[in-house]
């Protein structure tokens, strides 16, 4: 599947330090230390009602991580996903009589075109789950043979049972787990299953329903969890280092996709670090399809709000907090830009390769420091701040924001 055209990133004097990160199954700030290669898993859209502000907040935060671990002198493998087929994509594409293939179709290109006004640099593997069909039925095959699948019909199911460490990513209890697994695409009543939270890996062929050919499982279709854990372990292999997404994705998705791994792989720890991002609300709810109170970065982008205003925007809320969208954001991102371009209007044109003065090197290092606090970007957006008001300009200054914060201010 294609991605979209990737952003030049500008070369800064020498390097920054690796971020500590928040990781979600331990509770704590971890310095996540790769031996020079960072490896990211980042779950994402199913292809309707795309790209809303809750979409750019999450690809944003990850965007940001990997610009940190360029600076800091890693080289990044990222991969991400497409659900270019599911249930409530199928939903869609009756309810508005297009054909699903076209609904995805248009819904990711429009996802491309958003990611590409952001500037979020692409995955290096962008993978769509109908390109990956041969991948799930390999998964699915093995889980079966070990006994941590078994069949229901026509439908597989995994055993969840089998997985002494399930439950040790979100640590919640059994009816939170009941309630999130029924709210979030499971099917706890189905009957024929050995626990009301198994999940289901392989869906038999229904009429009317898209159905490829599941060699030994027969005709059928993935489901959601087992697509991310065979994708990731294809294009990333085990251990990766951090699995993301949004706070709605820890359970059931990211609980279960991570137990298929741990079953598939007998790697323990299929991932070193969790990394989940803040929900963005809007009129006194989550942003979310099914309520229909979404904020399309394509609106915005029509309405004549630039790119980088979006962006800002996006940055001055902590990745990891939930935040209400307000028309005020937008001003207030759209007031900075102006004063980081009325700053950048006065710098010398000078390269990245020009000895920076103590003003910028501040200005860098500042930047640097929040950023590797667990992302801190609203710091990082101070410090630019701050260099716009003193006009110390110069040159290397831009190049941090561009580098850094995806701005570009030239």
């Amino acid at each position: 599947m294609q991605s979209w055209p990737a952003p030049v990133l500008p070369e800064l004097p020498g390097r920054g330090p690796v971020p500590r990160l928040h990781d979600t199954a331990t509770g704590t700030n971890v310095e996540a230390s790769p031996d020079g290669v960072a490896t990211l898993y980042v779950c994402g859209i199913t292809p309707y009602d795309s790209t809303h502000l809750g979409h750019a907040f999450t690809y944003v935060a990850f965007d940001t991580l990997g610009r940190v671990w360029r600076d800091a002198g890693l080289q990044v493998r990222y991969a991400q996903n497409v659900t270019d087929v599911d249930d409530p994509l199928l939903e869609r594409a009756i309810a508005t009589g297009v054909a699903w293939e076209d609904l995805a179709a248009d819904q990711i290109g429009l996802f491309r075109a958003d990611m590409e006004s952001l500037r979020v640099i692409p995955p290096e593997h962008y993978v769509g789950v109908v390109e990956s069909i041969g991948l799930v039925v390999k998964a699915v095959v093995r889980l079966l043979a070990t006994g941590a699948a078994y069949r229901v019909d026509t439908d597989v199911y995994a055993d969840l049972s089998v997985d002494p460490r399930f439950g040790s990513l979100s640590h919640l209890g059994a009816e939170e787990m009941d309630a999130f697994f029924a709210e979030r695409g499971g099917d706890p009543e189905r009957a024929g299953k050995r626990h009301p939270l198994d999940p289901l890996l392989w869906r038999g062929a229904r009429v009317g329903e898209p159905s490829w050919d599941g060699r030994s499982l027969g005709r059928g279709r993935p489901g959601w969890h087992i697509e991310c854990a065979a994708i990731a372990e294809h294009y990333l292999g085990v251990p990766f280092l951090v699995q993301g997404g949004g706070t709605d994705l820890i359970f059931p998705h990211h609980e279960m996709s991570t137990s298929h791994l741990r079953l598939m792989t007998s790697c323990p720890d299929p991932a070193a670090v969790f990394i989940h991002t803040g929900l963005v609300g809007f009129e006194g709810h989550k942003m979310s399809k099914s309520r229909g109170n979404l904020v399309f970065v394509s609106r915005l982008l029509a309405d004549g709000v630039p790119a980088g205003t979006i962006r800002l925007a996006i940055l001055a809320h902590h990745y990891a907090q939930d935040w209400e969208y307000t028309g005020a954001d937008l001003a207030t991102a759209g007031e900075r830009l102006a004063s980081w371009r009325a700053a950048a209007a006065t710098t010398p044109d000078g390269g990245s390769g020009d000895e920076p003065g103590s003003g910028a090197r501040e200005t860098l290092a500042r930047m640097r420091e929040a950023l590797a606090d667990n992302l801190d970007t609203a710091r990082a957006l101070t410090a630019v701040d701050d260099w716009a008001e003193t006009g110390t300009a110069e040159g290397v200054v831009l190049d941090a924001v561009d580098a850094l914060l995806g701005i570009d201010l030239r």
